[in-house]
């Protein structure tokens, strides 16, 4: 494919797409290396102060099912908007803000859990494995929180009326990162949830 053919807007949105991508691939990298040192010290620390029988807060639990039903909604209010069913569009692109939010707030529910268990952060009371599980959480809760912030931009822009089903690369933009978020989220939960068992 020749990335130099094709209109002014033709290219520009390929290149809005292209730079999400490449920033996408630079977060799976981070995320993978925090992967990586959670598996390495489990190893190292496995019969120190690593603990192999720790239970993700139900917290957690909840938070994922409502990012899961969040990208259903996003998903529906897409192919509404390529239907040009604008007040169907409102309607999921709220649901999906209302479901981002729940999604945060369940974390710090998680986060509560945690700490009712006898596990901070730092301190006497912290404990590595924790600790790993506190960063993972917290640094995908900011990204979350960036989908918000274009998920908002998404809903502005659609009370302007900037979007229809010939103008979506703002909400297509928006969408991607959101999706990816959510099947991040899916993989580190899995991960967290699954990685005692094999130990």
């Amino acid at each position: 494919m020749d990335l130099t053919q094709g209109t002014h807007q033709v290219k520009t949105a390929r290149s809005k797409k292209m730079m999400l991508w490449f920033g996408i691939g630079g977060l799976i990298m981070s995320f993978a290396g925090l992967i990586s040192a959670f598996i390495v010290s489990s190893k190292q620390r496995l019969h120190e102060d690593w603990l192999v029988d720790f239970q993700l807060p139900n917290g957690f639990f909840i938070s994922l099912v409502l990012i899961l039903l969040s990208s259903l909604t996003f998903i529906l209010g897409k192919r509404a908007l390529q239907q040009n069913k604008m007040q169907q569009v409102t309607i999921w692109l709220l649901v999906t803000l209302g479901l981002g939010i729940g999604f945060v707030y369940s974390q710090f529910v998680g986060f509560g859990e945690i700490i009712e268990m006898g596990y901070n952060f730092t301190g006497p009371t912290s404990n590595i494995t924790m600790s790993y599980i506190y960063v993972i959480a917290v640094l995908h809760i900011t990204h979350v929180i960036a989908g918000l912030v274009c998920l908002i931009v998404v809903i502005y822009n659609h009370f302007k009326q900037k979007y229809n089903s010939n103008n979506m690369l703002g909400f297509e933009l928006a969408a991607n990162f959101w999706h990816f978020v959510d099947m991040l989220w899916l993989v580190l939960f899995l991960f967290l949830y699954f990685f005692r068992y094999i130990i």
